[in-house]
């Protein structure tokens, strides 16, 4: 239930609350990663350098390791195969469907999907819904 504030009128703690509500609208962990599936994941230098220390890895060495110059950015994920989506980003786990770089996720990555609802993920929820199967992966092929 709403805190009665939410109800009676708005303070700055109640639309936290409610921002907080709101973008529960969809569940990361109930989706099989298809923003990670994107052809292009864009990074930005801080990202690279983020990367590097979450492995141990100075900027040049993380750059070699996980960047490609791709649809004209200097700085883009590498992907991997994956059976669903074709590929994937390199540090998405392909069993367990999640993000292994989570704390070191990119400023993308991290601000996706930049509004409160996502449309993939509300797309899935009904496929789910319609083939009556909550494990049904609706699928694309980014190659």
């Amino acid at each position: 239930m709403l805190p009665r504030t939410i109800i009676m009128g708005w303070s700055l703690i109640d639309e936290l609350t409610r921002d907080f509500v709101m973008s529960n609208r969809y569940n990361c962990l109930n989706c099989p990663g298809y923003c990670c599936s994107y052809p292009l994941i864009a990074l930005e230098k801080r990202d690279v350098e983020r990367l590097g220390k979450h492995h141990g890895m100075s900027f040049e060495e993380a750059k070699v390791a996980f960047t490609e110059e791709a649809h004209g950015r200097k700085y883009a994920m590498r992907r991997k195969k994956d059976p669903h989506y074709g590929k994937i980003c390199q540090f998405f786990d392909t069993v367990k469907r999640c993000c292994t770089i989570y704390t070191a996720r990119p400023k993308v990555c991290r601000a996706y999907p930049n509004t409160q609802r996502c449309g993939y993920y509300e797309f899935l929820q009904f496929e789910r819904r319609a083939q009556e199967d909550p494990e049904f992966v609706a699928l694309t092929d980014h190659r």
